[in-house]
């Protein structure tokens, strides 16, 4: 198994992460809004309780494996054959125990439908844990290139029969095999392009040079997973599908931003920057301008998804999903606090430190399941939106102090002032938005234009009166040699 590494810089491998996710994006959301427009609510709550345990099954047979892969600078391709074996006797294991665990889920649930669902997304758990390790070698390789290619690729050609099944009656069928064509394609590109080698016998010496940094990896993952996916969980025990799935599609789309903005960035964090590991305060150097863009993209959105909230959820997804607009406003919120957040996972990894990455997990896990427990009990989604939206808030002082004090050394006072004219244009942007939205405009795509060019305007001159424009004109420049930052 093998796949030539490329040399590229982090704005580079940024900008080919941009052209990729938000190609996508285009791509989903017109695949979301018509799929919505042809299900029901409750087909998506139906889903969404499925998918919350294929997102745990994933998670364990993922078992770090793949970050362990881009860490470790000694693996060779008779190691990547090793791991990979291993997954394919993983992903076995697993999506035959998720179709029997379809089971217990049903009688949970008191829906027998569930059972059939849980069978056909085992065989898409057993694909995507075979596609761990090709993923962790294009990654680790730099060919983030290829890596965007596919997903355009992909998600094009599972949408298209996806919306077909729906369209013929499938209902939630549909989505389940949406789930299965995005695995299955993506193995066949990866069996082209990687070629991985499947070993009946497994050297363990393989297995021994990921193993410290992969266990705190999936702990994390575990710890994480449960603390993101709990108010699903309780949600749609105690208040139904229905509102589950007016619940879910809130929260997922208030994830866009966070997830392809977010993410356009942080993917090429840990390939790149874990090539100097033992360099703390190049590191820091580099994720401060990381973190810069990330804070003022996450300002705009927070503010533009709070006060555009009808206008987003109607066009989007129709007026059947009125019932998300207000959770949606309370979630977008968080939006700014996710994107800085979500980024300091890549930075632990880089510096190779997994553990301080799990003790990270465990103290906002339980901050976060504690609102959504508070949220479930006040017996409203919109409650639920609320305490979640404050619990990633506080999250902050947490994620960094660990991060920034604790793993890179530096002073988190001087971190977190960094961030205050972040919160400042934030104010005025929230202001701004708020008198242009007394005016009442009938039509809801201009509504949300006209939102949309206000706010960017207070937002820029804001910027520029809190001279925070140069973060984005220096962006991402040429890394600095190292006697510039001693």
């Amino acid at each position: 198994m093998g796949v030539d590494s490329q040399s590229i810089s982090i704005r580079k491998a940024t900008i080919i992460n941009f052209l990729g996710k938000y190609t996508n994006i285009f791509i989903q959301l017109i695949y979301g809004a018509i799929l919505a427009r042809i299900l029901t609510p409750e087909d998506f709550g139906i889903v969404a309780v499925v998918t919350v345990f294929t997102s745990f099954f994933t998670l364990v047979a993922n078992m770090g494996i793949g970050p362990a892969i881009i860490q470790n600078k000694s693996i060779d391709e008779n190691d990547t054959d090793n791991i990979f074996s291993l997954t394919l006797y993983i992903g076995l294991a697993m999506g035959t125990l998720f179709a029997f665990f379809s089971i217990l889920i049903s009688y949970f649930y008191n829906n027998q439908v569930y059972i059939p669902i849980g069978a056909l997304l085992g065989v898409s758990l057993f694909f995507n844990t075979i596609n761990i390790v090709p993923n962790a070698l294009l990654l680790k390789a730099h060919r983030f290139k290829l890596v965007n290619l596919r997903l355009v690729i992909v998600s094009i050609l599972s949408a298209i029969p996806t919306i077909i099944l729906a369209l013929i009656g499938f209902k939630y069928y549909s989505i389940v095999f949406h789930s299965i064509l995005v695995a299955f394609i993506t193995f066949l590109w990866n069996l082209y392009t990687v070629k991985p080698k499947f070993n009946i016998k497994i050297n363990k010496q393989s297995i021994q040079k990921i193993k410290e940094f992969s266990s705190y990896q999936m702990a994390f993952s575990i710890i994480n997973y449960f603390s993101r996916n709990m108010d699903n969980l309780l949600i749609g025990k105690f208040m139904g599908n229905s509102a589950l799935g007016f619940y879910d599609k809130s929260y997922k789309l208030m994830l866009y931003p966070v997830q392809n903005l977010t993410h356009v960035i942080t993917p090429v964090l840990h390939p790149i920057l874990s090539a100097h590991q033992e360099d703390k305060n190049y590191i820091y150097i580099q994720y401060m301008k990381v973190i810069k863009i990330l804070s003022l993209l996450g300002v705009f959105a927070s503010a533009y998804s709070f006060f555009a909230a009808e206008e987003i959820v109607i066009l989007l997804f129709g007026n059947q999903w009125y019932d998300s607009i207000l959770s949606f406003r309370f979630l977008a919120l968080s939006i700014w606090a996710q994107m800085i957040t979500s980024s300091t996972g890549s930075i632990f990894q880089s510096i190779g430190n997994t553990k301080l990455l799990f003790n990270a997990g465990v103290v906002s896990a339980f901050l976060i399941v504690g609102s959504i427990v508070i949220g479930i009990g006040f017996g409203s989604i919109n409650a639920v939106a609320v305490c979640v939206t404050l619990a990633y808030n506080l999250n902050i002082v947490i994620s960094f102090y660990l991060l920034i004090n604790k793993g890179l050394k530096k002073s988190t006072t001087v971190f977190f002032k960094s961030l205050l004219p972040d919160l400042i244009i934030f104010i005025v942007t929230f202001v701004g938005l708020y008198f242009i939205s007394m005016i009442t405009i009938n039509n809801l795509l201009l509504s949300a234009l006209i939102k949309l060019i206000f706010g960017g305007v207070v937002f820029i001159l804001a910027m520029v009166v809190t001279r925070q424009t140069r973060h984005i004109t220096k962006i991402f420049i040429k890394a600095p040699r190292k006697n510039d930052y001693k």
